[in-house]
């Protein structure tokens, strides 16, 4: 299956908070999307890698992607090493997007950046000819394939951005979608430990930097990215 777009993200839930509305406009648009987790979430406070798992499946729902995987790397101990690059390759030469999505270059949580910089680079080394990767089972070598572009999502630091994304009208997706993980969000009747992320504050705040960085461009709602090299334009009423 070929994508136009694949979201990489350090643990499930990174792609929906970075990136949801993101995601659900362009499947709206007719985009194949599909989102690869790095790890299960395993060393969350709150929750199971089992129930993050599920959580997962009922998000992809919910944004109406077209595939879901998780490498299964270690949450919190992966590193940007040759081994975690070849199997990035692999994803990326199997499903060929032309458009790469994936952690913020600079975050809280360490997992982000080093997410970031490991799918950054393995996006560059899976456009080497010299490289041979086969997917397991499969007898076949897999073809080069570099994507055009790879753009970082903002996660828990207000960074700035470099282009925004008009989202409006798919925010409620978004939040749908995040919050198809309840363990890991604002629940006034949960009895497990807080954390940065299960606060009301936090949820709202999803909401609130949508709705300012959409009234610093004129729309209803955005989302922020970083980009690797300059975003060009083909003419001048490209923005808006």
């Amino acid at each position: 299956m070929k994508l136009d777009i694949l979201v990489f993200g350090a643990h499930p839930d990174d792609a929906e908070l970075g990136a949801g509305g993101t995601i659900a406009k362009e499947v709206s648009r007719g985009k194949k999307v599909g989102i690869v987790d790095l790890t299960r979430g395993e060393l969350g406070t709150r929750g199971s890698a089992e129930l993050r798992d599920k959580e997962a499946a009922k998000a992809a729902k919910i944004l109406g992607i077209a595939v879901r995987e998780n490498m299964e790397f270690d949450d919190g101990f992966f590193v940007n090493d040759r081994e975690h690059q070849m199997e990035i390759i692999k994803m990326i030469r199997k499903y060929r997007p032309e458009i790469v999505l994936c952690n913020a270059v600079d975050d809280r949580h360490i997992d982000h950046p080093k997410g970031s910089k490991l799918v950054s680079d393995a996006c560059f080394l899976s456009g080497l000819v010299k490289i041979d990767t086969q997917m397991d089972g499969d007898d076949e070598w897999q073809e080069p394939w570099r994507p055009k572009l790879v753009y970082h999502f903002i996660q828990w630091k207000n960074l700035e951005p470099d282009f925004v994304m008009d989202v409006s009208g798919f925010m409620e997706t978004k939040v749908d979608a995040i919050m198809a993980y309840a363990s890991q969000f604002y629940d006034p009747d949960s009895d497990e430990p807080e954390t940065p992320i299960s606060s009301k504050n936090f949820t709202d705040s999803v909401i609130y930097r949508a709705r300012d960085l959409g009234r610093l461009v004129g729309v209803e709602h955005a989302e922020g990215f970083t980009v690797e090299r300059y975003a060009a334009v083909d003419n001048l009423d490209a923005l808006i």
